[in-house]
């Protein structure tokens, strides 16, 4: 059990390297979102035993159940014991609407004001690779394009995801080998949720790595930012600005690349304007036969360019 222990914390210190290399050579301070499950437990003790100095940790009580407030204090008590700063972020109006989706906009925003009021420079939450793979068949489900597929990206801005390559098994093995009981969130069971119910259909899948899941989504990740990197050359070269909008020179691209291209023309014009995948692919196919419709506010104009501008507005009859 202490060499699995000794090996996990060397995993965590090389994930850490690879994410955040000039952690080492700086002063900078890493921030954990930990509510005491025993993926946040473990990065809290892994955390601590690389950098006892330099981490503070942040638990968000959303007060969606009974139990929270003490769970909460439960992770105070755990980061006194190991002298780990704490604070518990309580959201200043109550979670409305989609219950998940409402959460993780507060959860985030309240870490985020945490994070700029304790000078911390970096957020790493406990995303794992079993909760890599539920994302991804979740995405999947939902016929996600290759954005989506990419996953849960282990760095993003200033939060980073070192646990992405370690499964959920040997983290509750290491919380239980340092003599600690993490908290059991009944909704983690809840059959309302989505990400419940895929993972309930993943028990029965014995003998793979979730691992690989991480490695498949940095793959398509990686394909994804070459994608990326292409069209912004293509769209210095090919998209001109008018005094109205902008016009696509050229436009016969492989699928992809024209749909990102059509993206980029439209938020010139109208940055907040977000269409829904079927709504840009019947775009592409008139604009391919020459035609001439409205997306959003947007009069898109086909041939042999492409050509948008604001719609004109409507003539009150």
């Amino acid at each position: 059990m202490v060499d699995e222990a000794a090996s996990l914390e060397d995993r965590f210190v090389a994930a850490l390297d690879r994410l955040v290399p000039e952690l080492e050579s700086n002063d900078q301070r890493l921030g954990l979102a930990v509510s005491g499950g025993p993926d946040s437990l473990a990065l809290l003790l892994l955390a601590w035993q690389i950098h006892p100095g330099r981490i503070a940790a942040a638990t968000v009580d959303h007060g969606l159940r009974p139990a929270s407030r003490t769970e909460a204090e439960y992770v105070a008590s755990l980061c006194r014991e190991h002298g780990i700063p704490h604070e518990i972020l309580r959201p200043g109006v109550p979670i409305r609407g989609s219950i998940q989706s409402a959460a993780r906009r507060a959860r985030y925003g309240l870490l985020h004001d945490w994070m700029k009021d304790k000078e911390v420079h970096w957020l790493a939450t406990a995303h794992h690779a079993d909760d890599q793979l539920e994302t991804m068949i979740m995405r999947i489900l939902r016929g996600s394009g290759i954005d989506g597929m990419s996953g849960i990206r282990e760095k993003r801005s200033h939060i980073i995801r070192p646990l992405l390559h370690f499964q959920k098994a040997e983290l509750e093995s290491y919380v239980t080998s340092q003599g600690l009981e993490a908290v059991d969130d009944p909704s983690n069971r809840d059959q309302g949720y989505d990400r419940v119910r895929v993972r309930n259909a993943l028990q029965d899948l014995e003998g793979f790595d979730t691992r690989l899941a991480s490695q498949s989504a940095s793959a398509l990740s990686a394909a994804r930012e070459a994608i990326e990197w292409m069209v912004e050359r293509l769209a210095s070269e090919q998209i001109s600005k008018t005094d109205l909008g902008c016009t696509l020179s050229q436009t016969a691209f492989p699928a992809e690349i024209q749909r990102r291209l059509l993206l980029k023309c439209l938020h010139i014009c109208d940055p907040s304007l977000s269409p829904r995948g079927n709504q840009i692919d019947q775009t592409i196919r008139a604009l391919e036969q020459g035609q001439t419709v409205t997306l959003g506010d947007i009069l898109c104009q086909g041939g042999e360019r492409w050509h948008f501008q604001p719609a004109p507005e409507r003539r009150n009859r």
